[in-house]
């Protein structure tokens, strides 16, 4: 496991970047932590690393967004799904089986459907150092720590 402590909304992107230039196509990021911790401001870093432009913005009430880079990424806001099987409706599996790298915050509402071979990223508040800092806890295969250096 890999373990990132950041200290601002910066950080957290940056951090985002750091893992984005280790994805390929397939790979698929699977993010949890509770509201506010920064899932998407470490997504807009990944989305930097893959040569996506502008801001990435939380698809929660679109479930997804998509945007072309370089690597195409497939960013989904997960909250709101009652039911894993609504993922099929919305046609996940084609996301899943695209060309592009898939972040998915809030994965945790539908492991079930997942495949065993994900990055998983749990980022958390460290309130008692601060109201801006954050522990980014990185697994996933093929991941070392002094990548992330």
């Amino acid at each position: 496991m890999i373990k990132i402590k950041t200290t601002s909304a910066e950080e957290t992107v940056e951090a985002g970047m750091k893992l984005g230039s280790l994805l390929k196509r397939g790979d698929i990021v699977c993010l949890s932590g509770s509201l506010g911790t920064g899932k998407t401001s470490f997504t807009n870093g990944i989305a930097k690393a893959l040569g996506i432009q502008g801001y990435i913005t939380s698809p929660t009430f679109t479930i997804v967004n998509e945007y072309k880079g370089n690597i195409p990424l497939y960013h989904f806001d997960v909250y709101r799904i009652a039911d894993p099987g609504e993922m099929f409706e919305i046609g996940f599996e084609e996301y899943i089986d695209a060309k592009g790298v898939v972040v998915i915050e809030w994965a945790e509402l539908i492991a079930e459907i997942l495949p065993k071979d994900v990055i998983r990223v749990k980022i958390s508040k460290a309130l008692q150092e601060g109201t801006d800092v954050r522990i980014i806890e990185i697994e996933g295969t093929e991941l070392s720590t002094s990548q992330f250096r």
